[in-house]
């Protein structure tokens, strides 16, 4: 693998299969431990960065580097010198000079990552930032995928709601791309960004004629905090074509599945009943983030395959 992971196009097809085949091992040897921890990055140390409010992400890069032994720094923008005016750069060289190994940023502007990795000698592993790219989202659902099906190549996903605001929609459209799976993207037009057809995917406005041939529905939340005009005249209409319910979810095939990257707003993109329902795989994608990051980490500062 490259030095960092900044997007989903820093992995190709054999590197891509590497995290993912490297996250099963993890999985498999941690399987049954009363302790689940393996000293593979004793003695290094990861820093969390965030700039932007996360929960999940921030918690799930925390525990991965816990679970491999490193010693973690979680560093939150709100009430540090950021808030005095220190830059990026000068908060990422003084956390690198105290002797961080590894840089997880989440920012709230696109690029940000690749700025810092110009600036620190350790690794930078993209946490999320602005609406551009959200890489480790991408290879936990690409884990989750081939966990379920069995595969990745030729399966069908369809990609549903605000891909104009989503880094998780753009890193999942490359990834699943270079690994062999045919993406749909399924949004008003008005959620699309300029420039989807230059993609690896179809465009379709119909979520109804795109359900019965998909082997996996993707929901993206509805970004409203990032919309500064109406994108849809109301939640209800918005919800009625294109939110999945029990009745659409009815006309997927019997073996597709459900899948949301969170967090959800309940009875707008996705019913309660499909959320909860056993097609859904929104607890196992929280569960498999773990194992992902962890072998991230691993192959970025443990040198190697397992």
């Amino acid at each position: 693998m490259k030095r960092h992971l900044l997007e989903a196009a820093d992995l190709d097809r054999t590197d891509a299969t590497l995290v993912l085949d490297t996250a099963a091992q993890i999985d498999q040897a941690l399987t049954g431990r009363e302790v689940k921890k393996l000293p593979t990055l004793r003695g290094r140390t990861v820093v969390n960065l965030f700039f932007e409010d996360s929960t999940r992400t921030r918690i799930s890069f925390e525990l991965a580097a816990k679970r491999l032994s490193a010693d973690v720094i979680n560093f939150s923008a709100k009430g540090s010198s950021v808030s005095k005016g220190e830059s990026l750069k000068d908060t990422a060289l003084t956390l690198e000079a105290m002797g961080s190994d590894a840089i997880v940023v989440r920012h709230s502007a696109s690029g940000a990552p690749h700025r810092l990795a110009n600036w620190v000698r350790g690794s930078v592993v993209n946490a999320g930032d602005g609406t551009h790219e959200h890489p480790t989202q991408a290879l936990l659902d690409a884990y989750t995928i081939r966990q379920r099906l069995g595969r990745l190549e030729g399966v069908r996903v369809a990609i549903v709601g605000d891909v104009l605001h989503s880094r998780v929609a753009r890193s999942n459209v490359g990834l699943l791309h270079t690994l062999g799976a045919e993406v749909t993207l399924v949004a008003p037009p008005t959620l699309l960004p300029v420039g989807v057809g230059s993609w690896p995917a179809e465009v379709s406005y119909d979520l109804d004629a795109v359900l019965p041939k998909a082997d996996v529905v993707m929901m993206l939340r509805v970004q409203a905090e990032r919309m500064n005009a109406s994108f849809f005249p109301s939640a209800r209409e918005y919800s009625r074509r294109y939110g999945l319910d029990a009745r659409r979810m009815a006309a997927l095939a019997d073996d597709a599945i459900v899948m949301h990257p969170g967090p959800m707003n309940r009875g707008m993109e996705i019913a309660a009943e499909v959320a909860d329902s056993v097609r859904s795989t929104i607890v196992e994608q929280v569960g498999n983030g773990v194992s992902v990051r962890m072998a991230v980490l691993y192959l970025l500062l443990g040198g190697g395959p397992a």
